[in-house]
């Protein structure tokens, strides 16, 4: 969430910057300077009439003790209608609150000016590449190898649940898991603390993080409790720092952690949905870090370098794009997204996208730290897929397929127990 202050200072920059994300802002950005205005007048009179209510309680009794009642009652008089209206401003101020509050949480965050600007992922910006596209003699995507050699059974799935919840079963399942411990591994060498969170969260967190309101309809909901699915373990690992003072010498806090994630993907149609390219649940192990504000690109840079690490071990050709202000997250100031070639399916891949939301989530989520002075300030949070297991695992499959096996990468091996799936 943007800075009221920071609106009501340097609203004509703001709305210039949102043009990067192809919105206007200009109407939202009025009311909420005008909320702003009356709540600023109303919180004056407020604050001057409990001076004056405070002040006056002190000469009422002094005017009774010398006697003159008469003016002592015309001044309780005066008081008591000034709490009155105290009373009804209170609760202007809370209404008053409650709508720039609603105002606010529609804002998406200001890109960084490194954004580029374009309407959609065509437009993203290709910044590195590694590896290269592998020479296949067969080329069979990823659903068809998993259905013939028995690793994902999609048929099951639907019977169980309903289409985007595969079944891994076999030497399938076995890669899932040694894939996600190889994640974890990298990341708690790398300096990571390890979280296992719960999959459910609440409001708070879902606003907390920004996927409430912008995403409510994509999340999975619990009517009864009012409790919402995770999309992505960043929800609650990042509401772990909710409402808290870090001390400056404890920054940064990094975290990972390992989590099924559920979307309803609303509107996800055709032919590059297939198989393991989209799915309602699937897992993916996160990594996540709260960080000093002089700090939090050079933090970004670091986990970029992370996630490269990853794909290089897994010898997975990837690129590495810098998303335009129109493929831009609502919550981040800068994306870079990962993408990985898939051989048989002739397309790039995301498996990753690595985030910094700057100030944003840190508002929303109250969380601060205390400098040397005593002062508190807003930190920075940065968050990274590290990595998101379907399409990775598709990856896989495609790229170290011969005639008669599936080639497990060397880093892997320790992981599943095999070296090859025989066909």
């Amino acid at each position: 969430m943007l800075l009221q202050s920071e609106i009501r200072n340097n609203s004509e920059e703001i709305i210039d910057r949102m043009k990067v994300r192809n919105i206007d802002i200009t109407d939202i950005v009025e009311k909420i300077i005008a909320l702003d205005k009356r709540k600023r007048e109303i919180q004056t009179r407020f604050e001057n009439n409990q001076h004056e209510i405070k002040e006056s309680s002190k000469v009422i009794g002094e005017l009774f003790k010398s006697g003159k009642q008469a003016d002592a009652s015309s001044l309780r008089e005066k008081t008591a209608t000034q709490k009155e209206d105290n009373k009804l401003l209170s609760e202007e101020l809370n209404r008053l609150d409650e709508e720039l509050l609603e105002q606010m949480y529609h804002l998406p965050n200001i890109p960084n000016k490194s954004v580029p600007v374009g309407k959609d992922d065509t437009d993203n910006v290709e910044i590195a590449t590694w590896g290269n596209k592998p020479d296949l003699e067969v080329a069979e995507p990823h659903w068809e190898i998993a259905k013939n050699l028995n690793l994902i059974d999609w048929e099951l799935g639907v019977k169980i649940t309903g289409a985007g919840f595969p079944v891994y079963r076999n030497q399938g399942a076995r890669l899932q898991r040694g894939l996600v411990q190889f994640f974890l591994d990298r990341a708690v060498e790398n300096g990571y603390e390890e979280i296992n969170p719960p999959l459910l969260i609440n409001e708070a967190s879902g606003y907390g993080t920004g996927q409430l309101p912008d995403k409510d309809g994509q999340m999975y909901h619990t009517e009864r409790d009012h409790l919402y699915l995770i999309p992505t373990a960043e929800v609650p690992v990042t509401n772990i720092y909710r409402d808290t003072i870090i001390k400056e010498a404890d920054l940064p806090m990094k975290n990972t952690a390992f989590s099924p994630c559920f979307r309803r993907e609303a509107g996800s149609y055709g032919k590059d949905v297939r198989g393991l390219n989209r799915l309602h649940q699937f897992e993916k192990v996160e990594i996540l870090q709260v960080v000093h504000p002089h700090e939090s690109y050079k933090a970004l840079d670091q986990m970029v370098d992370h996630v490269k690490g990853l794909l290089e071990s897994l010898e997975l050709h990837y690129r590495v794009v810098r998303l335009c202000g129109g493929d831009l997250g609502f919550a981040a100031a800068i994306t870079y997204d990962f993408e990985v070639w898939s051989a048989a399916q002739e397309m790039w891949l995301e498996v990753s996208s690595v985030s910094n939301f700057e100030t944003f989530q840190a508002n929303r989520l109250k969380c601060r730290y205390k400098d040397a002075d005593g002062k508190n300030h807003l930190v920075h949070t940065l968050n990274g897929s590290a990595m998101a297991l379907p399409r990775i695992m598709a990856a896989v499959l495609e790229n170290n397929q011969t005639k008669n096996e599936i080639n497990i990468p060397k880093a892997l091996v320790p992981y599943v127990g095999f070296e090859k799936i025989n066909k």
